[in-house]
C-alpha cells in the first residue's frame, strides 16, 4: 500500500508540473491557418481523383482522414481575445493546481478509490477516448454550421463522418447541403445515395438510385455508385444485371482495392441464388461430434454430395454448393474439376453457365469473367 501511495504522490507532482510549466510562459497567439491548410488538402484530393491518380474509394478514405483533422483544428482553435491572461490569474491557477487540487483529489480517492480493481485494457481506453473526442469535435462543427449554414465545405467535411459514426440521416442531409452549395460531383452524389440507402436499412430507394445514376454519369468508373446500382438490380429481381455490374467492378479494381472483398461476396451470393445458398453440410450432423472430428465430418459430407452429383448432375444448386465447398477447403483443383463437370451437365443452359463462371470468379478460382 505504501508503494502505491508513493507512486500516486509522484504522479501528482508530475501532473502539477505539467500545469505550472505552461502557466509560467507567456501566451502565444495561434495563426488560425490550420483550417485553410486542411481545406486545401480536400481540394487537392478532389483534383487527384479527377485526374485519375487515385480512385474514388481512396479519395473517400483520404477525405475522411482530412475531415477528422479539420474537425480537430476547428475544435482546438483559441480566440485571440483570450490570449492575454493576466499574471494574477495565472498565479491563482497555479495555487489551485499546486495545493487545492491534490488535496481534493486525495480526499475523494480515499473515499471512493479502488486500487485493487484490474486495469481497463489500453486499447479499450484509447478507443473510448477517441470516440469521446470525435463526438465533441462533431458537436463543435455542428455549432459552427448552425451559425454558418451556407458553409458548403463544412457540410462536405462532416457528411462522411456522420456516415461512419452511424448517423445516415444526418449524413444524407449534409450531402444534400454540400451538393446544393458546392454543386454535384460523382463523390457527393454517391455519398448521398449511400446515406439514403443505409438509412433505409439497405433498400436502394428511387431517390438513392437517382443519386447513384447521377454519380455514374459524372464518373463512369465510380465504384460505390456501381455497387449500389447492382444492389438495386438485385432488389428489382434482375440478378443477371447485378452480376454484370459486379463483374465489371472486379475487372476494373486494383488488386488492393478496399472494396474487393465486398464485391466478391456480393457476386458469389448472386451466382449461388436461392438454391445454391443452402449449406453443403447438414448442421445437425455436427451437433454430437468433437472438434477433432468436425473437419473430417464436414469433408465426408462434401464428398457425399460430390458422389450424389456424379450420379445426378442436373442439380445446379448442388453443383454450385460443391464448387464453393471445395474452394473453402482451399482445394482449387477439386473446385475447378467440379466446375468442369457442372459446365458439361449444363452445356445447353447459358444462365447456368454464367452463374458457374461468376461463382468461380467471385471465389478467386478463375480470374476471367464467364
Amino acid at each position: 500500500m505504501m508503494l502505491f501511495v508513493l507512486v500516486l504522490l509522484a504522479m501528482t507532482v508530475l501532473a502539477v508540473l505539467a500545469v505550472l510549466v505552461p502557466l509560467a510562459r507567456r501566451p502565444h497567439l495561434r495563426d488560425g491557418g490550420e483550417e485553410a491548410v486542411y481545406r486545401d488538402q480536400l481540394a487537392e484530393i478532389e483534383r487527384d481523383r479527377a485526374e485519375g491518380r487515385i480512385d474514388s474509394a481512396e479519395a473517400e478514405a483520404a477525405r475522411t482522414e482530412v475531415a477528422r483533422r479539420l474537425l480537430a483544428a476547428s475544435a482546438s482553435g483559441e480566440s485571440v481575445a483570450n490570449a492575454g491572461n493576466s499574471g494574477s490569474r495565472r498565479r491563482a491557477v497555479a495555487v489551485l493546481a499546486l495545493v487545492v487540487l491534490p488535496i481534493a483529489a486525495g480526499l475523494v480517492y480515499s473515499g471512493l478509490g479502488r486500487p485493487d480493481l484490474p486495469d481497463l485494457p489500453l486499447a479499450s481506453r484509447e478507443e473510448a477516448r477517441q470516440d469521446r473526442e470525435l463526438a465533441a469535435l462533431v458537436s463543435r462543427v455542428e455549432s459552427e454550421l448552425a451559425r454558418r449554414p451556407d458553409d458548403g465545405q463544412g457540410w462536405e467535411v462532416i457528411a462522411p463522418v456522420y456516415l461512419r459514426t452511424g448517423q445516415p440521416d444526418k449524413a444524407a442531409k449534409a450531402y444534400e447541403n454540400a451538393i446544393r452549395l458546392l454543386g454535384s460531383t460523382a463523390e457527393r452524389e454517391a455519398g448521398h445515395g449511400e446515406a439514403l440507402t443505409i438509412f433505409a436499412k439497405g433498400t436502394v430507394s428511387p431517390e438513392a438510385q437517382a443519386a447513384f445514376q447521377r454519380s455514374v454519369a459524372l464518373d463512369p468508373n465510380a465504384p460505390r455508385a456501381h455497387f449500389y446500382l447492382a444492389r438495386a438490380a438485385e432488389q428489382e429481381g434482375d440478378p443477371a444485371a447485378a452480376a454484370e455490374i459486379y463483374r465489371k467492378l472486379l475487372q476494373r479494381a486494383s488488386p488492393d482495392a478496399p472494396y474487393l472483398g465486398m464485391v466478391r461476396e456480393a457476386l458469389a451470393a448472386v451466382s449461388l441464388g436461392e438454391e445454391g445458398r443452402a449449406p453443403a453440410v447438414d448442421p445437425k450432423a455436427l451437433e454430437n461430434v468433437t472438434p477433432d472430428q468436425r473437419l473430417a465430418t464436414i469433408r465426408g459430407m462434401v464428398e457425399g454430395l460430390e458422389a450424389r452429383l456424379n450420379a445426378e448432375p442436373g442439380d445446379l444448386g448442388g453443383q454450385l454448393r460443391l464448387i464453393r465447398a471445395w474452394s473453402m477447403f482451399g482445394e482449387e483443383d477439386r473446385a475447378k474439376a467440379a466446375a468442369e463437370k457442372a459446365r458439361t451437365a449444363f452445356a445447353g443452359n447459358p444462365d447456368a453457365l454464367r452463374r458457374i463462371g461468376d461463382l468461380l470468379l467471385a471465389l478467386g478460382v478463375e480470374d476471367k469473367p464467364a
